[in-house]
Parts: structure tokens; C-alpha cells; sequence
């Protein structure tokens, strides 16, 4: 039994990984054709007044002048080696520019994960079990505005109240602890937003189930209600919206990070496309790709753990 379960997981583990490899295949291709129809960007490289030779000169120094079938497979045969290219802008490798700029888009992504789940569960929590009474009343307001301001407004009016107005927080780069914060809430507020909501109802739907009933007529307090009986019932939808999420931080984070100046992925994104920097677009989107992927594999490995009934065949066992 043992050895048929362990060859289970070993097959579900193989489809999962073929399954990921053929997603940034498809991830990688795409992009690469993608990018060649966007322009030259010898055009945009070459200095002013450049004659039609130097531009040509230019193209062929990139490797541009080559049929594009020949530069996909270079591509491919490159990052087969660990050889992301690079980039044509600032001259450096994309793996050692990516790289530099990753600690920061790390520490902005993981504190925004934090606060949204903390606010946001806390938040979903409060208002299931005060349904129709004044926490609710407070609190869904809240909710809703969270989700409705995007993130450029709200990091727009945190600089201007906590940094123009009252001088409390820096508005710009990365100094230390201080500057994380504003970025970091900015980035939280429409993901907290969602996983309150999310929670309210997962909550909400659990409190009217009968172990519930059965729980509260033996006088479980409300500490031990959650930390009993609704914690694990409530984990699988909570997880599900935590790992969008994950997805949501990463791609948000461009816009909080050209807001407040933060030196991570998202600003060097926008310099890349403004630049045609093919090597280097391709590098941030196959990382992107990457994360997106190993966020999902995790996600469904932690399903099995907190349920189950939950498979490696992705089917759950009936109630």
C-alpha cells in the first residue's frame, strides 16, 4: 500500500513538473516572438543622427540581423546553458542585473504578503462572527474601498498625508525599515481587501454547518471555535487566494515600485520596455514565470497536507 501510494505521488509529482516545463516553454515562445514584432531596437539604440549603415552595424553587433528562427534557437540553446543574455541597454548580463534588484522586490512582495494576510484574515474573521452587528457595520466599508482604489491612488495619498503633510515616512528609494512601510501598505490594500472578503464568506459558510452547532452547544468559547474546529475548514480557500495573490504582489509591485521609486524588479521592468532590452524583458518574464509556477506546485502540495481528502490525483474525496 505504501509503495503504491509513493508511486502515486512520484507520478503526480512527474505530471506536475512536465506540466511546468511546458508552461515556460510556451511562456518563453511566446514572449520571444512577441518582442520581435514590437520594433528594432537598433532604431532606438543608435545615437541621433546615426546613418543607415551604423544602424545596420548596430543590428548585427545585437545579432538582430540574423532570420529569427536562428536567434530563437541561439535562445534556446542559451538557456539551456544558464545564459539569460545580455542586456543591450546597461551592458551587463540580465541574470547579474536581475539579481541585484531581487532582494528588494522580495522584501516589498513578503511585507505586503504579511500585512494582507494578517489584516486581511483578522479582518474576514471579525466580520463573520460579528455578522450584523457593528464590527461588520465598521469594517465592510473598509473592505470596500481597499478594493476599489487601486494602487497608484492610495500610494499617491499615503506620500501626501504621511510624507508631504506630517513628514513622518520617506516617500522615495530605500533606506532602511522607514521605507518599506508606505510601499509595503500600498501594495497590501487591495489584496487584504480581497482575502477579508474571502474569509468572511469561507467563515460564514462553515459557521452554518452542524460540527458547529454541535461545538457551541458544548460551549466552545469563540478562541477555541476558531482554533478548533473553523481553522482547517477555512484553510483550502484562504490558501487558494493567498497564492493569487502571491501572483497579484509580484505584478502590482511595478506600479508601487515606479510610485515610490523602490529599486526592485518592477522599476527595472519599465526601464527595459521603455529601452526594447530584449534579453532582459525576457529574463523578468521567465523569472515571473518561474515564481508563478513553483507558487502553484507549493500550493497544491500544501492542499494534501491541510486536507486529505484533497488527492495528488487534484480530486477531493466526497463529504
Amino acid at each position: 500500500m505504501r509503495a503504491g501510494a509513493a508511486a502515486a505521488v512520484c507520478r503526480y509529482l512527474g505530471i506536475r513538473l512536465g506540466q511546468a516545463l511546458i508552461a515556460l516553454f510556451g511562456v518563453t515562445t511566446a514572449v520571444f516572438f512577441a518582442l520581435r514584432l514590437s520594433g528594432d531596437p537598433a532604431q532606438l539604440l543608435a545615437p541621433q543622427g546615426a546613418s543607415q549603415a551604423d544602424i545596420a552595424a548596430l543590428r548585427h553587433q545585437l545579432g538582430l540581423d540574423a532570420p529569427v528562427w536562428r536567434q530563437y534557437l541561439d535562445y534556446l540553446g542559451n538557456l539551456l546553458h544558464g545564459d539569460l543574455g545580455y542586456s543591450y541597454v546597461q551592458h551587463e548580463p540580465a541574470l547579474t542585473l536581475i539579481t541585484q534588484r531581487i532582494p528588494y522586490t522580495v522584501n516589498l512582495a513578503l511585507a505586503a504578503l504579511v500585512l494582507s494576510a494578517v489584516l486581511g484574515v483578522g479582518a474576514g474573521m471579525v466580520m463573520a462572527l460579528n455578522r450584523g452587528r457593528w464590527p461588520e457595520r465598521v469594517l465592510t466599508p473598509l473592505v470596500l474601498v481597499g478594493q476599489a482604489m487601486p494602487a497608484f491612488w492610495t500610494g499617491i495619498l499615503l506620500i501626501l498625508v504621511f510624507s508631504v503633510t506630517f513628514n513622518l515616512l520617506p516617500s522615495t528609494g530605500f533606506n532602511g525599515f522607514d521605507s518599506l512601510i508606505l510601499p509595503a501598505v500600498t501594495l497590501a490594500s487591495l489584496s487584504a481587501a480581497t482575502i477579508a472578503r474571502m474569509t468572511r464568506g469561507a467563515v460564514l459558510e462553515q459557521l452554518d454547518r452542524d460540527y458547529i452547532r454541535t461545538a457551541r452547544s458544548k460551549g466552545a468559547g469563540t478562541a477555541r471555535l476558531v482554533t478548533r474546529h473553523l481553522a482547517r475548514n477555512i484553510s483550502i480557500p484562504i490558501l487558494t487566494v493567498l497564492a493569487l495573490e502571491v501572483a497579484n504582489l509580484l505584478g502590482g509591485s511595478v506600479v508601487t515600485e515606479l510610485i515610490f521609486a523602490w529599486p526592485g524588479i518592477g522599476q527595472l521592468t519599465v526601464q527595459s520596455v521603455d529601452g526594447r532590452d530584449f534579453p532582459l524583458i525576457q529574463a523578468i518574464v521567465l523569472l515571473a514565470a518561474v515564481v508563478y509556477i513553483a507558487v502553484n506546485f507549493v500550493t497544491d502540495i500544501a492542499y494534501a497536507v491541510l486536507d486529505p481528502r484533497v488527492t495528488t490525483t487534484g480530486k477531493a474525496a466526497g463529504p
